[in-house]
């Protein structure tokens, strides 16, 4: 199957195009391959896929690019994973976000619509977009519209888009809220991987609301089964209602920050310095996915217990980053 994957270079679109070549798809990447954080561990990913892996350098906010390109490729389905990522970056830098995620999702619902080859398009949302909302677990139909956070608000308004291309247009789309996912060759903006970084620099990190948070956690390796479970299999829709399906794709246990440090001190074999802070603007308290929904219409099951995943991420990282540290230091 001819697929067009974005945001290629990235933590999870990364792990996906391994997935999909392994299942003999025709992969074309597409990326940027943006500074918003370092440049080198994205190209090293890009290595990592090999020389044959066809990756395109585009910004997908370029209309008229991003449709010569499926007209070139003629794709079947689309994965959407490109995006500019980071809640709290999103109080920095705005124009970012209307660029990569409102204006490049525009223009991959257009290339969609514009490609009589698409079946359909999976595209990643976020767990953000149901905001502080006190109802746990959070479940596809519960009210959304009140992000804390212009990346949540982004990625809803793309939901939004979305649904008015399948009702308008007939375009099949799965959208998948990812919650934190985390594992190998990870995102260095994240919370595990700050932490690991510190606890082995000897270097204190700093836990928002005293340490009194939850994240449903999951691990790129059950987040990338459930990508591939929707793209190998075609969306069923119900007669009559529109071709467009939300799914929340999480772990279903969310961790208590506390517990993820001593997670992380466990695999480190050295303590965290632990300062306890308040409560920063645009974070919410606890995300719990309910994935009822993703179970019943793709099998869809994490397999991977987060004292399993944050081992395996903490020897990648000393592997990649603490030995080479010290051979250089020899």
């Amino acid at each position: 199957m001819r697929i067009l994957l974005t945001g290629c270079a990235g933590f999870i679109g990364f792990h996906t195009a391994k997935a999909l070549e392994a299942r003999g798809h025709a992969v074309t990447g597409v990326d940027n391959v943006n500074d918003y954080y370092d440049q080198s561990l994205k190209q090293a990913r890009l290595s990592a896929l090999g020389t044959g892996f066809d990756v395109r350098k585009i910004d997908i906010a370029e209309p008229e690019t991003v449709q010569s390109l499926f007209d070139e490729v003629q794709p079947e389905v689309v994965v959407h994973l490109a995006a500019q990522a980071g809640v709290r970056h999103s109080l920095k830098q705005p124009f970012a976000y209307a660029h990569s995620n409102l204006l490049g999702h525009l223009s991959i619902l257009e290339g969609c619509r514009h490609t009589p080859s698409v079946r359909h398009l999976v595209y990643a949302s976020s767990s953000s977009v149901y905001g502080d909302t006190s109802t746990a677990p959070f479940r596809e139909d519960d009210v959304s519209d009140e992000p804390v956070s212009l990346y949540a608000a982004t990625k809803r308004a793309d939901e939004l888009m979305s649904h008015s291309y399948a009702k308008l247009y007939g375009l099949k789309q799965i959208g998948l809220r990812l919650f934190t996912v985390y594992g190998r060759w990870g995102r260095p903006d994240m919370a595990y991987w700050i932490f690991t970084e510190k606890v082995f620099k000897g270097e204190p990190i700093h836990l928002f609301n005293q340490g009194q948070m939850r994240r449903d956690m999951t691990h790129v390796d059950d987040v990338v089964r459930g990508i591939c479970a929707t793209v190998d299999t075609p969306p069923h829709f119900e007669e009559g209602h529109s071709p467009h399906r939300i799914y929340n794709v999480g772990n279903n246990r969310p961790v208590e920050l506390l517990r993820l440090v001593d997670l992380i001190e466990s695999a480190c074999g050295r303590p965290a310095q632990r300062v306890l802070e308040g409560m920063p603007p645009g974070d919410v308290l606890e995300t719990y996915a309910d994935i009822s929904r993703f179970q019943a219409d793709y099998d869809y099951a994490p397999a991977t217990p987060i004292e399993d995943g944050i081992a395996d991420f903490v020897d990648w990282y000393r592997e990649r980053y603490v030995r080479s540290e010290l051979s250089l230091e020899g």
